[in-house]
């Protein structure tokens, strides 16, 4: 039971030194229901939503994603986290098949969830009376924005958080807590009259600052999408990107000299570094098993064929 202010305080920051010492970059915590800021991007989701910039990402549209009691009962409280994924040796340069940092090594998915219970088995013993819940990318969760309230970083205008420590070069993670804790103080944009992300996209997908339309998104149609071919606008302007792209992340300001995070855990696979044309070849068999244990394992074996022969077919 936290009794008093300074029990409060103590315990928030024993919370966020946890956070690192398991393995993440950056912590911080938001109190629930969060501060005006969050009434505005749930207005801008609806927006997006609205236009259909989400294609055929449905998933989006789900109701719980706008309020985050729903998610876990009696909810006062969550802690952000960040798992920089960028390694030293995840270099796209001068490759033939390009693929999305994010996804070079282990399934993030897994990685944070298990730091994540770890917090959970220590907050079980630091706050027996506090219920949890863990959320990692697939929860209906304002995930940037709450990344944001906690002061983790900002929503840049290519969408991605953006610490001015470490870049965006990271996945996000969440708790959410039944107990009330010392939030720290919302983050405000650094982007200022930069514009790289939006002018340097191939495809224009970054239609104004901070609206992605996905139809318009390399990582969108070599990730998201199902259609059995890649429109030809996407297709010109693919370059080697067979999964996720970088681009705008690769060309931001914030993102020049950011630590790297060189641990197993993001060591790019072997075959990732190795993908080459004869990987056209592989059966599925062959596919399934390199993409086991990946985030990559989303993109089914045929998509991955599809997308290589889209960037081969205009040379």
């Amino acid at each position: 039971m936290i009794n008093t202010t300074q029990d409060k305080k103590e315990i928030s920051k024993k919370l966020k030194e946890k956070a690192i010492n398991e393995g993440f970059t950056i912590s911080g915590i938001a109190s629930i229901p969060g501060s005006s800021r969050l009434k505005l991007r749930t207005n801008a989701l609806n927006r997006w939503l609205s236009n259909n910039h989400h294609s055929e990402m449905k998933w989006m549209e789900a109701e719980r994603r706008k309020n985050i009691s729903s998610l876990l009962e009696g909810a006062k409280s969550v802690l952000s986290v960040g798992f920089t994924y960028i390694n030293s040796e995840d270099n796209n340069k001068d490759k033939i098949f390009k693929v999305g940092k994010f996804s070079q090594g282990e399934d993030y998915h897994k990685v944070i969830y298990k730091k994540l219970k770890n917090i959970g088995r220590w907050i079980n013993l630091e706050i027996p009376d506090c219920k949890w819940k863990i959320c990692v990318d697939t929860s209906p969760l304002l995930e940037k924005a709450w990344a944001e309230e906690s002061g983790l970083g900002w929503i840049g205008k290519n969408s991605n958080l953006i610490s001015n420590k470490y870049g965006s070069w990271f996945t996000l993670g969440f708790m959410i807590l039944t107990t009330d804790l010392v939030p720290d103080k919302p983050h405000q944009s650094l982007c200022g009259k930069c514009d790289r992300c939006i002018d340097l996209c191939p495809t224009n997908a970054i239609v104004e600052p901070f609206v992605i339309q996905s139809d318009l998104c390399i990582a969108y149609h070599t990730i998201e999408s199902r259609s059995k071919t890649i429109p030809k606008n996407i297709e010109k302007n693919l370059n080697g990107w067979v999964a996720g792209c970088d681009i705008c992340q690769d060309v931001c300001p914030w993102n020049k000299g950011v630590p790297h995070n060189n641990t197993f855990e993001t060591t790019p696979k072997e075959w990732i570094k190795n993908l080459n044309i004869e990987s056209l070849n592989w059966d599925d068999k062959t596919w399934e098993e390199n993409l086991k244990g990946t985030t990559l394992k989303r993109i089914k074996p045929w998509m991955w064929r599809r997308n290589m022969k889209a960037n081969l077919s205009k040379k």
